[in-house]
C-alpha cells in the first residue's frame, strides 16, 4: 500500500528557508508516511528549484500566486492525504506521531499544527499563544500552521480558491470549525516579517486584515494592504 501523504509546498524565491522546511520532513520519510513531495513554484529566480530537485521533489512550475500554486500542487498529488506547508515553516519531529494518530482516529477531519516562531525573543512565544487561542476560538488557523486534509474532504470543501489573499481562511471556513483538529506538534515559522515590522505592529496588522475580511472586505481589496 502506498504511503498516504502528499506534501505540497508553494515556493517563490525560498532558498533561505526551504532547506529547514525540508529537513523537518525527514522523520516522515523515515516512517514511510510520505508518498511524494511536491514543490509548486511560482517562478523563482534563486536556487529554490535546484534545492527542490536535489531533495527529490516533484517540481510543478506555474504562475505566481500562492492560491494558484497550492491548487496546482493538489492537482498533481496522488496521496489519499494532502499536507500543505509553507516553505518558511518547519515541523517538529513529533509531527509524524501526531499525524499518524490523527489519520487513524479522525479520518473525516482536517488538522493543523500548533503555531510557533523561530525566534528567541520572549514576545514571540506570547504572540504565538495569542494566535493559537484565536485560531481555536474562531476555527480559523493561520496558513503557517500547515493543513493536513484527506483528498476527499479537500475536494468536498472545494479546494483552494483562486484569490490573491485569504485562500487559507476560505478553505478552512469551507471545511468548518467542527472538522478541524489542532495537533500538539509545532509548526515553527519564520519570524522575519515580525522582526522587520515590530512584533506588536505586525500582530495588529494581521488581526485587522482578518477582521476586515470577516466583515466583508474582498481578498482583492485586502491583498494590496498585505506585505
Amino acid at each position: 500500500m502506498p504511503a498516504p501523504i502528499s506534501i505540497i509546498i508553494p515556493t517563490l524565491n525560498a532558498e533561505a528557508d526551504l532547506p529547514v522546511c525540508l529537513e523537518g520532513l525527514m522523520p516522515g520519510i523515515e516512517a514511510g508516511l510520505i508518498r511524494e513531495l511536491i514543490v509548486s513554484d511560482g517562478g523563482s529566480t534563486d536556487h529554490t528549484q535546484a534545492i527542490s530537485e536535489a531533495a527529490g521533489a516533484t517540481l510543478v512550475s506555474g504562475e505566481t500566486g500562492r492560491a494558484r500554486q497550492l491548487r496546482a500542487g493538489a492537482k498533481t498529488a496522488r496521496g489519499d492525504w494532502l499536507l500543505f506547508l509553507h516553505a518558511d515553516t518547519s515541523l517538529t519531529r513529533d509531527w509524524v506521531e501526531r499525524t499518524i494518530e490523527h489519520i487513524k482516529t479522525r479520518p473525516k477531519m482536517a488538522a493543523v499544527f500548533t503555531l510557533a516562531f523561530r525566534s528567541d525573543e520572549k514576545i514571540a512565544a506570547l504572540v504565538a499563544r495569542r494566535a493559537n487561542r484565536r485560531a481555536r476560538w474562531l476555527g480559523l488557523p493561520y496558513g503557517d500552521q500547515g493543513l493536513l486534509v484527506s483528498r476527499a474532504l479537500y475536494e468536498e470543501a472545494g479546494g483552494y480558491e483562486d484569490v490573491p489573499l485569504m485562500e487559507d481562511v476560505r478553505l478552512v471556513q469551507a471545511i468548518g470549525k467542527k472538522r478541524i483538529a489542532f495537533l500538539s506538534a509545532e509548526a515553527r515559522t519564520s519570524a522575519a516579517k515580525y522582526e522587520r515590522d515590530g512584533w506588536r505592529k505586525r500582530s495588529w496588522h494581521n488581526a485587522w486584515l482578518i477582521t476586515q475580511y470577516l466583515m466583508g472586505a474582498s481578498p482583492e481589496k485586502l491583498a494590496g494592504k498585505y506585505r
